[in-house]
C-alpha cells in the first residue's frame, strides 16, 4: 500500500510538472515536409515566436528576425528581438542569437534595411514596459509609452551596435501605440530621392478611440538618423495600421496597409515625393485579408519589374499566399498558395532572378506554432 501511495504521488507530481511545462513551453509540432521552421514554438528557451522580418545582406546572407516571447504568444510581456542567419539561401540556419533584450520589457517589431553601397544594416525596433498593456498606452494611463529604437550591423548581423532611442525624431507627442513595420524596409533606387531609406510604420492617438493611421519614417544618411515622413490622409471611419512599402519604377512609392472594419480588404496609398506626402488611400479589391499584416516586395526579374505581395488570403488567418503584379500593382492576377493551413504574419525577400523567399507564421494546429521559411520559384506564381 505504501509503495502504491508513493507511486500515485509521483505520477500526480509528474502530471503537474508536465502540465505546467506544456503551458509555458508547449510541445513542439512534429517536424514534417509541409513546414520548414526557422523558429518553432517552445524552442530555444521561448514559449512562442512571432512577427517575422527578413532581408538579404549585400554579401548574400539571409537574416531572419522575430520576437521571442517568453511567457506565451501575447503581444505584451517579456519579449526579446531575436535572429538567425543563413549563408545557403535558407536551406540551413544558424543558432538563435538575441539582438536586443531588456529584462522583462517588450523589444520587437523589427524593420531591417540594407544600405546597398556599404552593406551596413539598419534595424528599427520598438519598446514598451512589459507590464504596460496596449489599452493603457493608448489611453495615456500607462507607466511609460511606446518608444522607437535603432541599432546597426556592419558584419552581416554577426554583431549589433548598442541600441539608441529615436522616439522624439519620429513620433508625435499625441501618439500612444506605435509600430515599426513589422517587415523589411527599403532603400530607394530611382528619382530625386535615390538612396533614401523608407520604413513603414503606424500609430494610434492617445485617448482617441483607437484612431490612428499608417505613415513612414525615412533616412537620407544610410540609416544613421531618421525623420518622420508623411501620414496617409484620413478617411472617415477607416484606420489603416500595419503597413508595408515598395518602390515602383521611377521612384514612386506604394504603401499597402492592414485595415480594420473594411470588409476584409486591404488599402493602398502612393507617394511621388519619397514618402513626404501620400495619396488618399484606396481599396485593394483583389486583396482579401483577415485583418492581418502583409508584405510587399519590389524586384527586377531578368530586367523586368515585378511586385510581390504576401498575406493570409482569406477572411480568417489561413491560406498563406504570394501574389504577383506585372503592371506596378494595378492587377494581382498571379498567385501561389504557399500553405493552406493556419497562417499569419509574413515577409518577402528576393533570393535570385528565379526565386523569392517567404518567412511566415504558420502551423498545422495554429498559426503561432512557428515561423517557417520557403523558397518559391517565380515561374510557379501564375
Amino acid at each position: 500500500m505504501k509503495r502504491l501511495t508513493i507511486f500515485l504521488f509521483l505520477c500526480m507530481a509528474l502530471f503537474a510538472c508536465n502540465e505546467n511545462e506544456e503551458r509555458i513551453f508547449p510541445k513542439l509540432e512534429p517536424p514534417g515536409s509541409v513546414l520548414s521552421y526557422v523558429f518553432q514554438q517552445g524552442g530555444d528557451g521561448y514559449s512562442c515566436f512571432r512577427i517575422p522580418a527578413i532581408i538579404m545582406t549585400k554579401s548574400g546572407t539571409l537574416l531572419a528576425f522575430a520576437e521571442g516571447r517568453k511567457d506565451g504568444c501575447g503581444d505584451e510581456g517579456d519579449i526579446d528581438l531575436v535572429m538567425k542567419r543563413s549563408t545557403d539561401t535558407g536551406r540551413t540556419w544558424s543558432k538563435l542569437s538575441v539582438v536586443w533584450s531588456d529584462a522583462v520589457n517588450t523589444c520587437g517589431n523589427p524593420v531591417p534595411v540594407v544600405d546597398r553601397v556599404t552593406g551596413k544594416i539598419a534595424l528599427l525596433m520598438t519598446w514598451n514596459k512589459g507590464d504596460d498593456a496596449i489599452g493603457t498606452i493608448n489611453a495615456g494611463t500607462s507607466k511609460d509609452t511606446r518608444r522607437i529604437y535603432l541599432t546597426s550591423s556592419t558584419n552581416d548581423g554577426v554583431s549589433w551596435e548598442t541600441v539608441k532611442e529615436i522616439t522624439t525624431d519620429v513620433k508625435k507627442p499625441g501618439w500612444g501605440w506605435y509600430a515599426t513595420g513589422p517587415c523589411h524596409g527599403i532603400q530607394m533606387l530611382a528619382g530625386g530621392n535615390a538612396g533614401r531609406m523608407i520604413a513603414p510604420c503606424d500609430y494610434i492617438e492617445v485617448g482617441a478611440g483607437r484612431r490612428g493611421n499608417s505613415h513612414v519614417i525615412y533616412s537620407d544618411d544610410a540609416g544613421a538618423t531618421w525623420k518622420l515622413g508623411g501620414v496617409v490622409p484620413q478617411v472617415a471611419g477607416i484606420n489603416p495600421n500595419e503597413s508595408t512599402v515598395a518602390e515602383l519604377p521611377g521612384g514612386k512609392l506604394l504603401l499597402n496597409m492592414r485595415v480594420g472594419a473594411n470588409e476584409n480588404l486591404r488599402m493602398s496609398s502612393t507617394s511621388e515625393d519619397g514618402g513626404i506626402t501620400w495619396s488618399v488611400p484606396y481599396n485593394e479589391v483583389q486583396m482579401i485579408d483577415p485583418v492581418c499584416q502583409g508584405s510587399l516586395l519590389s524586384a527586377t526579374i531578368a530586367g523586368t519589374h515585378r511586385v510581390f505581395f504576401s498575406n493570409p488570403a482569406a477572411t480568417t488567418r489561413k491560406n498563406m499566399t504570394i501574389k504577383m503584379s506585372t503592371d506596378q500593382g494595378v492587377k494581382w492576377d498571379k498567385k501561389n498558395i504557399v500553405f493552406e493551413g493556419p497562417a499569419g504574419y509574413s515577409d518577402l525577400v528576393q533570393l535570385s532572378d528565379t526565386h523569392v523567399g517567404l518567412l511566415y507564421e504558420a502551423g498545422v494546429a495554429k498559426y503561432t506554432n512557428g515561423i517557417a521559411f520557403k523558397s518559391v520559384a517565380i515561374v510557379n506564381i501564375k
